[in-house]
């Protein structure tokens, strides 16, 4: 397979803080127009201090026997799967990390009021362990590694798994995962929205990066203690947590994140800021992946304008803006180099072609699975079931005419598709996000947007915009962003020494680290649906066609999922094959070592 060239990616993965290849640099000046960076001033030398200062000198032997795992340390539970009782060891809020970063009480809900917690001093970064009874012994079961920070916030630690809990394997993964044998393990994490124990907000990208990877590390520091294989990790995640798996299984060893990795005392960064263990990952199985975050705007806005979506369904109300950010699309799309499985440019002039190609094969294989697997006639109804992904919440049924997909269920075989009533559709059924998508907060005189632009900034700062167009067109005085407060345009700003806005979006974004030296994970299950309208289906593309030319990646898995929405572990039976046939095709991780 073909490497996916380095020399288009703000690569530079063992870069000090500010130092930069040729390459890089050359990348950065290409994309300083195109809303790759974002705007964010985390230098080593001007950084607030992370919540919890590193240590002076830190002994890595030391803080790493403070992370041991106790084996014994465990509550037995009992579940059911499939109507069969199952015990489950239950390894309680382990923290997996040696200075973890004190959290207030009070935290926001994500539907809005305040939570409390009971764990501030390690409640985002920390894991619960479940190993069920054919597992008790077995080290070479591979390790189910759920991440729960849907729309990139903040995931206070959490139990899948409870006691008396029934579960069916056909529908759920953590039955399905328990079944199987494998180890379960709910990862904590630190992101947006998180507020620190002194009103900080600790959770600033990459924080959620680095504690998955502190996670792994704790894994592989005690793998000859714990259940389960450290070399047969599988990442699963929806939305936000489909970034977090994205980037987590394409930067593994990357020496970027050493120096965030020892401010938090994860295991295996020695008093140098070398590691000594890795943090790869065997397998990612990902849905709906919010990534790409630097450019998610301008795919999303090339692709609901290009042929008119956004004026046809209503949702057009910044048009200008639209139109500005759309415009730089077929630049950005073409500096990646990607190419399609048939060797054809993947470009702004084939990206439609691209698309209607993946939501036909989309519809015929799910015709195939199944005899009752029918798509409906042109004239007839979709019924669609649309809400919040996880449980709670409100979920409402509606019907849509199919004016779009003409079908011959008989065969299997989709006759025609049009791909502008199509986008209607997906922009019908689900409205579309404002403009623009991602970085809103500070333009249009908005504060109060619930987009991804608080991932970005100090610690000591409520937000920050990390797109040009957002930047340049902040309105907001006195939010930090834009040239109103900071006299400086975006290109000026990201040019400033002192400025690391390209390394928080370049520390999250798996499209940086695929190709390059990083160990990325061998085996990729990634799944967007056809609905969904939270992010533009581009992404999710690029992502499958960068895999394809790493020639790391040994299983690349992608589908567009047919009539589903922004959600995910819709599959359950699909997806637990795919991880049994690439446990099974790695072999036993005792033998065949690190990588398998």
């Amino acid at each position: 397979m073909r490497r996916f060239p380095a020399s288009l990616r703000s690569v530079a993965l063992a870069r000090p803080a500010r130092a930069r290849s040729g390459r890089a640099l050359a990348r950065k000046q290409l994309l300083s127009g195109m809303a790759i960076a974002g705007s964010l001033a985390l230098a080593v030398s001007a950084a607030p201090t992370v919540a919890v200062a590193a240590p002076a000198a830190r002994t890595t032997d030391a803080e790493d026997a403070a992370l041991a795992f106790d084996p014994a340390d465990y509550t037995t539970i009992t579940v059911t799967v499939d109507g069969e009782p199952m015990n489950v060891r239950w390894y309680k809020e382990i923290c997996y990390v040696a200075n973890p970063v004190a959290a207030a009480a009070q935290q926001p809900g994500l539907g809005g009021g305040a939570t409390t917690i009971s764990n501030t001093a390690c409640g985002y970064q920390s894991m619960n362990v479940f190993v069920p009874e054919s597992a008790f012994d077995n080290q070479r079961a591979p390790l189910y590694f759920a991440v729960n920070n849907g729309g990139w916030f903040a995931s206070y630690v959490k139990s899948s798994v409870t006691s008396g809990a029934s579960y069916d394997s056909s529908t759920s993964n953590v039955g399905a995962a328990l079944k199987a044998g494998y180890v379960f393990a709910d990862i904590a994490n630190r992101s947006r929205g998180l507020v620190g124990a002194d009103g900080s907000s600790p959770g600033k990208a990459p924080s959620a990066v680095v504690d998955a990877k502190a996670a792994v590390r704790y894994l592989r520091l005690n793998d000859r203690v714990m259940p389960g294989s450290a070399e047969r990790i599988v990442v699963n995640g929806t939305s936000g947590g489909g970034a977090l798996s994205s980037i987590l299984g394409a930067s593994g060893n990357s020496s970027a994140y050493n120096r965030y990795l020892a401010q938090i005392g994860a295991a295996g960064i020695d008093s140098t800021g070398r590691s000594t263990l890795g943090d790869d990952v065997f397998a990612i199985n990902a849905y709906c992946p919010i990534t790409d975050l630097g450019n998610a705007d301008v795919a999303y806005e090339w692709l609901y304008n290009i042929l008119g979506t956004r004026d046809e369904t209503g949702s057009n109300a910044s048009a200008d803006a639209a139109a500005e950010i759309a415009a730089k699309f077929p630049a950005y799309e073409k500096s990646l180099g990607l190419r399609n499985p048939d060797g054809t440019r993947l470009t702004a002039a084939t990206m439609l072609k691209t698309i209607k190609q993946e939501v036909i094969r989309s519809a015929e294989t799910y015709m195939k699975t199944g005899s009752a697997n029918t798509v409906p006639a042109l004239g007839e109804n979709f019924v669609v079931t649309s809400g919040p992904m996880g449980a709670g919440g409100t979920t409402t049924t509606a019907s849509y005419v199919n004016d779009w997909i003409d079908v011959d269920n008989d065969t299997d075989k989709v006759i025609s598709l049009d791909t502008d009533r199509y986008l209607d559709f997906v922009a019908t059924q689900a409205k579309l996000k404002t403009t623009p998508a991602f970085d809103a907060v500070g333009v249009f005189g908005n504060t109060t947007s619930g987009t991804e632009t608080n991932l970005f900034g100090p610690f000591t700062q409520k937000y920050m915009n990390y797109t040009e167009y957002s930047w340049d067109h902040n309105d907001v005085a006195g939010d930090g962003s834009g040239l109103d407060d900071t006299g400086l345009t975006w290109d000026e700003y990201i040019k400033k020494s002192s400025t690391t806005v390209d390394d928080q979006l370049h520390l999250i974004n798996p499209m940086d680290f695929v190709g390059t030296k990083a160990d990325t994970a061998p085996n990729w299950y990634v799944r967007n649906g056809t609905r969904d309208r939270d992010t533009s289906f581009i992404v999710s593309i690029n992502l499958d066609r960068a895999l394809a030319a790493d020639e790391d990646v040994k299983n690349v898995d992608y589908q567009m999922a047919w009539n589903q929405p922004h959600s995910g572990n819709y599959d359950v039976p699909e997806a637990m094959a795919w991880i049994a046939k690439v446990v099974a095709k790695a072999g036993d991780p005792l033998a065949t070592g690190h990588r398998g």
